[in-house]
Formats: structure tokens, sequence, C-alpha cells
């Protein structure tokens, strides 16, 4: 039995599965998932070999003291934002051993939303120490909380493979 669906599980495992045969490790930098994308990777037996650590920084707080976001960026952007993602992620793989690393910022609901800003709409960064940087902005909708938690997952760990297939 496990957490996460069986999708996500699929995916998690052929990350093991290359950043294991690659040598590669990765960092996750996580605010609305909670620690749910390193879950998913720790879920897989061999883990161990790919995943170096995970920043859980719900708080702008924790944004700033764990992962370097500045002040600014927060205050002109907001947590929810391209802004931020890029700096999450700069972040975790400056701050760890990972070879790429992935963030995610965005609005879980039910509430917390705003027309700029709706539940639903999820920043994500992910970076690899040979430069290759991508970036998403997902607008899943007023789906439920889970359902957000769980598409972000599926993106983030879609884009830690393609950011890997370049490092």
């Amino acid at each position: 039995m496990s957490l996460f669906p069986a999708d996500v599980q699929d995916q998690a495992r052929k990350i093991v599965a290359d950043f294991t045969a690659r040598g590669l490790m990765v960092a996750t930098a996580e605010s609305c998932t909670g620690g749910l994308i390193a879950g998913a990777l720790t879920e897989i037996s061999g883990s161990s070999a790919v995943v170096d650590r995970g920043f859980v920084t719900y708080t702008n707080q924790a944004k700033m003291d764990m992962l370097g976001v500045m002040p600014a960026t927060l205050a002109t952007h907001g947590a929810v934002s391209k802004e931020t993602a890029l700096q999450m992620v700069h972040g975790a793989l400056y701050r760890s051993q990972a070879a790429v690393a992935v963030a995610v910022t965005g609005i879980a609901g039910p509430g917390g939303g705003s027309a700029e800003k709706p539940v639903g709409l999820v920043h994500l960064a992910a970076k690899s120490r040979s430069g290759k940087i991508l970036h998403r902005e997902m607008r899943y909708g007023d789906i439920g909380r889970t359902e957000v938690r769980l598409a972000t997952v599926r993106t983030a760990l879609a884009m830690l493979a393609e950011v890997a297939a370049q490092a």
C-alpha cells in the first residue's frame, strides 16, 4: 500500500531509477505541497541514493530563512509568483548537494485565493546545476485541496525528469 496514487508512484519510481543510474541527487523546496514531492520520492525503495533533502517552507519567513528568497521579491510579487518559485529553486539547489532541484508555491484552497491569484494557481520551477531552468504556471482551478496538491506533485515530478534529462 502506498500513500500516493499509482501514476504518482510510477513517476517517482522512474525518477529514482534514472537518477540512481546517473548518480544524480535531488532537493525539493515546497510550500503548498508541504513535503509531498519529497514524500512521493522517498516512498520508493532505494530513494536514499537520490533524495538529498527537502525544504518545507510554508511561510514567507521560512522561504527567506531556509532558501534565501529576498524580502523585496515577496513584497513586490508575493509568495505565489514566478519570481518566488525561481528564487526558491535556486536556494534549494545551492543549499544542498543536489544536482537538480524543484520548487513549488501556490494556493491549494479552499480559501486564500483572489481574482488575481485564484485557488489552484501554482508556480513551479526546476533547475539543474548545469544551468537548465524551467518555470511553469499552472492553473488547476478550484478542484479541491487534495487534487491541487496531487496535480502539483505530478507536474513537479515531470519537471524534475525534464530538467534532469538535460543535466
